[in-house]
């Protein structure tokens, strides 16, 4: 069962791949069905023709051959004795194998009426009196002239052949009526008929596959152009940009080729501006970040002298002092996450791999924001499912994925708890991250981890975030070779899960903990 399932779904995406083996199947199946009609129409108006003229032609000769036996009867019975009947059905049988000849063009079988019980009957050599159908009998009783029908013809040595049988009576005078039936077989006819349709069946046969060798060539010319427009699309999908169709011709195939390359073109010209443009502005980003972090070191150096002499400022630039050293601190923070994301952009991240013991380093960071949570009126559960859980990594990009993750879990808590787990198996860790707050939209889940994005832009930060923390934990994920994921719905939080190899490299079989809704 699994092996004929197996062979059907790959049978069925040949069909739905191959458009050049659609276009053939389709017309090899249109043209059977066309030449199909036209063989049978052929052959219906062939046997027709052939049968009407035999007919026409039996029908006459029967009726000559019944006026000539009727002129035997009438001789022979002529005058005041009574005819030898036995004699007489002999000398009508001799003349029906003189007017058939030789070979007979038909037998004849001379019947007495049923009522006539005791008197002879005859047929000439071979034939069987039991060709004659009883229905035909029976309407030939009933009307009293000429019926005739095809039917089998039976023969002494057990042969059958088609064939057509006309039968009428004569009157024997003081006898009663006799039935003549002339048995015409159509072996010559059936022969010819025969002959007509095996050869429409080599006709069509051969017209068949010479409609499918030319549906190949033509759609062959047809699509060979579109299935190299389809490898060369995925070189460009790729990366490959400097790959071209051939343009051969003038015909709409190579005008389409001709308009593939033009397109290729701009795009080439657009993703080489864009990247020149990209390019520039990574440079710009990191150049800037540099230059800042000079004169910031020293705004910052200079803010902290004088947020630790607040004390002997009088109030008001007292509280200037602390939004100073605040604001700074934030500037500071959204300073390193730029250069950061400069880093990422230009390939430079670099792991400093060590290995972790997972439970102890997401405890330690759940108590650098135990406090925070406290302010904003919320609590930190840790539920680690295994007291211990090691992996590979840089302790310090997962200390910042893991800070990062809980920062935004307490932001957007609305005051519940935040549930932090850790989990593992034999290929991974996973830490995962759930609030019950506000939640995320199902639109928004492949947003979130977006540079500077916020589902509500009115929305204030209050823990001052850079709105890079997201986007850094991801690309921080895949340095590691490990995923990060998030479920989410209005009004029932959010669930972010981190998941790291245990030895980096390593492929991920299984994870420990899925992104899902809360358990009831």
């Amino acid at each position: 069962m699994n092996v004929a399932t197996g062979i059907y779904s790959s049978g069925l995406a040949i069909w739905r791949r191959n458009l050049q083996l659609r276009l053939v199947t389709i017309t090899v199946i249109a043209s059977a069905l066309v030449i199909g009609v036209i063989g049978a129409l052929l052959m219906t108006r062939v046997s027709s023709g052939l049968l009407d003229a035999k007919q026409k032609n039996s029908l006459n000769e029967a009726s000559v051959a019944r006026q000539e036996v009727q002129n035997v009867i009438d001789g022979a019975t002529f005058g005041p004795s009574q005819p030898d009947l036995g004699e007489l059905a002999h000398s009508i049988v001799d003349v029906l194998q003189v007017r058939a000849g030789t070979p007979g063009y038909y037998d004849g079988v001379f019947l007495h009426d049923p009522s006539l019980i005791g008197t002879p009957q005859a047929n000439t050599s071979n034939v069987s009196e039991s060709s004659v159908p009883l229905f035909l009998r029976n309407r030939l009783w009933k009307e009293h002239k000429q019926v005739w029908a095809y039917t089998s013809i039976h023969y002494a040595d057990g042969r059958k052949v088609p064939g057509l049988i006309v039968g009428d009576s004569v009157a024997i005078s003081r006898v009663g009526n006799y039935e003549l039936y002339l048995l015409f077989p159509l072996t010559n006819e059936q022969r010819s008929i025969d002959l007509v349709r095996s050869s429409l069946w080599a006709t069509g046969l051969a017209l068949l596959i010479g409609l499918g060798i030319l549906a190949l060539f033509v759609t062959a010319r047809v699509t060979e152009p579109v299935r190299q427009a389809s490898l060369v699309a995925q070189e460009l999908a790729a990366g490959n940009l400097d790959r071209r169709l051939a343009v051969l011709g003038e015909d709409d195939l190579a005008r389409l080729a001709g308009s593939f390359n033009a397109m290729a073109d701009s795009l080439q010209s657009q993703i080489n501006r864009l990247e020149t443009l990209s390019k520039l502005q990574q440079q710009f980003v990191s150049d800037v970040s540099h230059e800042l972090r000079t004169p910031l070191t020293t705004v910052r150096m200079a803010s902290e002298l004088i947020y630790n002499a607040r004390a002997t400022l009088d109030p008001e630039m007292a509280r200037c002092a602390e939004l100073l050293q605040r604001q700074v601190e934030r500037f500071f923070h959204l300073l390193n996450d730029l250069l950061e994301i400069s880093r990422f952009d230009a390939s430079a991240g670099v792991l400093e791999s060590t290995t972790i013991e997972m439970v102890a380093l997401t405890h330690s960071v759940i108590d650098e924001t135990t406090q925070i949570a406290l302010a904003h009126g919320t609590s930190l559960e840790f539920i680690p499912h295994h007291s211990l859980a090691f992996a590979q990594g840089d302790s310090r990009r997962l200390s910042r994925i893991i800070r990062n993750l809980i920062a935004n879990a307490i932001e957007h808590s609305e005051g519940h708890p935040v549930v932090i787990e850790v989990d593992s198996n034999d290929d991974a860790v996973s830490i995962g991250v759930r609030d019950l707050g506000s939640g995320i939209s199902e639109e928004n889940l492949d947003l979130i981890f977006g540079r500077f994005w916020r589902a509500d832009p009115s929305r204030t930060r209050t823990l001052g975030g850079s709105g890079l923390g997201l986007a850094i934990s991801m690309e921080d994920a895949r340095l590691h070779g490990g995923t990060l994921k998030v479920w989410g719905r209005p009004g029932e939080g959010a669930h972010f899960v981190l998941t790291l190899p245990r030895r980096i490299g390593m492929t991920i079989a299984e994870e420990p903990i899925v992104p899902s809704a809360p358990s009831a």
